[in-house]
């Protein structure tokens, strides 16, 4: 049985690999043991975490590339397949809110930065799309699983932050659209899933949830409230999730999303 749930000799790309979450999951996917790919900005942070990799004693291939740039992503995909000559996995964590797409609370909806929030839902959406697309087709040969990543903000209405609500509202209807197409046109050879995350402190919404002395805002109140868990998920509680859906274990999964949120989305509130 634990076989089934067994990354070894998988190539597994990662990105937004140097985030708190997607640093958790490069870690995880590690440990399952695939050969890790980390994708991300940050040419420092993605050294720091090809090198964390390499202390658990896994393997890692870090590459400098931005999600919304094709270009770069082709070469990513170029050096990947050079390097280990097929990939075997995508995990779609790169996203997060555009500081200037938030509606603070003292302004009024009609005050939206529509640009920024153009942006917002670009990101959390192509930023997904672009790397499947580019990833995803030299996963023809040998079969792959693709995870994208969602929110509880495309389940229940959050209010500030329109655009990233929207990006991942697209995402739920992208990741079905997808796994019915890949199935049907691939003989199930790709499939595609996602995980909806519930509230865990990220370098995106830690100031909108935690003072500068860690006590929490009054949004991040509400949210512990609404939580019937009372407290925010840690990064390594979505990493089971993950591996499920990366391995062979869910090799009859396609278009569906496992949600991990202490309770959020379902609880009534009494």
């Amino acid at each position: 049985m634990m076989d089934e749930f067994s990354l070894k000799d998988k190539v597994i790309v990662v990105t937004g690999g140097t985030g708190i979450l997607g640093g958790s999951f490069v870690l995880a996917i590690a440990k399952a043991g695939a050969r890790v790919v980390i994708i991300g900005r940050n040419k420092e942070r993605l050294e720091e975490k090809k090198n964390e990799v390499e202390a658990l004693g896994g393997e890692a291939l870090a590459i400098q590339a931005d999600v919304m740039q094709q270009e770069q992503l082709i070469s990513a995909r170029d050096q990947i397949l050079s390097a280990y000559g097929k990939i075997n996995g995508l995990v779609n964590a790169a996203g997060g809110n555009v500081p200037e797409a938030l509606l603070k609370p003292e302004q009024d909806i009609f005050d939206l930065n529509i640009e920024a929030t153009k942006k917002a839902m670009d990101l959390n959406l192509w930023g997904s799309i672009v790397p499947t697309h580019i990833f995803g087709a030299s996963m023809l040969n040998t079969g792959g699983s693709i995870v994208n990543i969602s929110s509880v903000s495309s389940k229940k209405v959050l209010t500030r932050v329109l655009g990233y609500s929207m990006g991942k509202s697209a995402i739920d209807t992208y990741t079905e659209w997808f796994g019915v197409e890949a199935a049907t046109r691939h003989q199930g050879k790709i499939r595609v899933n996602s995980i909806t995350p519930g509230f865990f402190l990220t370098e995106q919404n830690r100031r909108m949830l935690t003072n500068e002395d860690g006590s929490l805002t009054d949004r991040g109140e509400k949210i512990i409230r609404a939580t019937p868990y009372g407290r925010f998920g840690k990064p390594e509680e979505l990493n089971g999730a993950l591996i499920y859906l990366l391995s062979d274990a869910s090799k009859f999964v396609t278009g569906e999303t496992i949600t991990v949120d202490g309770g959020y989305t379902v609880y009534g509130g009494i």
